[in-house]
């Protein structure tokens, strides 16, 4: 009997499974996720930075995708952070604003983190940086999915420090106690000048190049989410004064420097083309702090806001070999999408409970014609229905003012409110044409306007609405 023919398409056979079979199916890739806090939309070279350069994530942008129409969960710290680590909406879950010190809410331990989905993947996971889930110990990251930890459990600002570096027992509105560098889930050492705040981007760099070099030979999770460019802002002694927009393009310099040893450990360590590297922001910036506060880039008005400018924030992805370098993609995403685009990536199983986010990763590729994400829902505070996007299109639902709900400086020189206290009437923009929310084209588009309304319909029924009193039926409580 004659066994060339069979072995022949068997060997066809083989070939045509292998080259059907995913590639990320093969080999588990390495996620690495580097959020900041507080950089603003145009605060990057790549997206018109201007007085200072960010070279290498200009080169992670060429050797990547740069999306332009990527938001953040909420406009705020604590709510944004809990939209990308579970990919709901915050206000889905129970988080919203930013918690402060001894918070008696955080995380609730039965929402799925994507440290938790990727360690039951069989994934080393941690997180160097700012948490702000709770500072509780059972609201702690290595309670939730990462196995190291090493950085601060709320925001910089939240420690008994004036703007100037001067101490004083109280803090604007509440007293603070000292800013813990925790490790584990117990505090390493204290945070308590400005100098010392200075070596947090070295210190949280050199302790995740350590855990890269650990785990290189195992699929590993690393999370970044460095405490800066919030306010208090300061650089170490090697960025200090380096660039020409003060302190604050000093220590995007020096944010820029991190990245870059970050991705020169992938390329030394060979690991770079099994490792998805993700840039982004928690929210946009702080508004009228001069040399504190970043740039939106012409978007409308800034943190703590539902305009654009408080959530429209940089975005960039890198992986070789599976992402084409230097590409720019205008498709609608959010930082809700990343946990299920990492579980599409790495063949790791969704949350048991209802998600908000969509795999995305398809305008990471930038394949034509692809629009995973159709609809945004824009939640602040506790849980108001401040705006609804459909494509193109935002519907501004009529809401009352406010002032920024975190720690708020009010001192040494800075202002004490974002902005003035006043109600925002309802409009509609075209962000294709204006995207900075300028012109109100509803009564050229009422159809448009009356299928937004439906969606914010739908939104109130399933999440509620305050502004509106409504109860939402499915949100979830947080931990306690």
């Amino acid at each position: 009997m004659n066994t060339k023919p069979m072995k022949k398409y068997l060997l066809l056979a083989g070939f045509l499974i292998f080259a059907c079979t995913p590639i990320f199916a093969q080999k588990k890739p390495n996620v690495i996720v580097i959020l900041m806090d507080d950089l603003g939309y145009g605060d990057l070279s790549c997206y018109g930075a201007s007085q200072y350069q960010t070279p290498n994530l200009d080169q992670m942008a060429k050797n990547g995708v740069r999306l332009t129409n990527f938001l953040s969960a909420q406009a705020v710290c604590s709510a944004s952070r809990a939209g990308l680590l579970t990919g709901c909406y915050p206000n889905r879950i129970g988080i919203s604003g930013a918690l402060f010190p001894n918070s008696p809410i955080g995380i609730n331990k039965d929402e799925e983190t994507i440290a938790e989905v990727l360690k039951a993947n069989g994934y080393t996971t941690g997180i160097f940086g700012k948490w702000h889930l709770g500072d509780s110990e059972r609201f702690l990251p290595t309670q939730h999915g990462f196995d190291e930890y090493v950085g601060i459990p709320y925001s910089n600002d939240m420690w008994p420090v004036h703007y100037d570096g001067t101490r004083n027992a109280t803090n604007q509105r509440k007293a603070f106690p000292e800013l813990p560098l925790i490790r584990g889930s117990k505090p390493e050492r204290f945070i308590k000048t400005l100098d010392d705040q200075a070596q947090l981007i070295n210190i949280l760099t050199k302790e995740s190049i350590k855990f890269i070099e650990k785990n290189k030979a195992k699929p590993f999770f690393v999370y970044m989410p460095h405490p800066m460019p919030h306010v208090p802002i300061n650089a170490s002694a090697a960025f200090k004064g380096k660039s020409k927009q003060g302190l604050y393009g000093d220590v995007m310099l020096e944010m820029d420097w991190s990245v870059g040893e970050i991705l020169k450990t992938l390329k030394r360590l060979k690991i770079d083309q099994n490792t998805l590297v993700i840039f982004t922001s928690d929210n946009g910036p702080w508004q009228n702090f001069g040399n504190h506060a970043g740039s939106t880039n012409g978007l409308r008005e800034a943190k703590g806001t539902s305009f654009e400018g408080g959530q429209r924030v940089p975005f960039i992805a890198q992986w070789k070999g599976h992402i084409d370098g230097g590409k720019v993609n205008n498709g609608l995403a959010s930082n809700i999408d990343l946990l299920p685009t990492i579980c599409a990536v790495t063949n790791s199983k969704l949350p048991l409970k209802k998600i908000d986010g969509v795999n995305v990763f398809s305008l990471l590729k930038d394949e034509d014609k692809a629009e995973p994400r159709k609809e945004f829902l824009y939640y602040y505070r506790k849980n108001n229905l401040e705006a609804v996007r459909k494509g193109q299109w935002k519907l501004v639902l009529a809401h009352p003012g406010r002032t920024h709900e975190g720690s708020m400086p009010g001192q040494d020189g800075f202002p004490g409110k974002l902005r003035e206290d006043f109600p925002y009437p309802e409009a509609l923009y075209d962000l294709r044409r204006d995207p900075g929310e300028r012109y109100d084209v509803q009564s050229l588009y009422p159809a448009v306007v009356a299928d937004l309304k439906q969606l914010a319909e739908k939104a109130r029924e399933e999440l509620g609405d305050d502004l509106t009193q409504r109860k939402g039926k499915e949100n979830r409580e947080a931990g306690q």
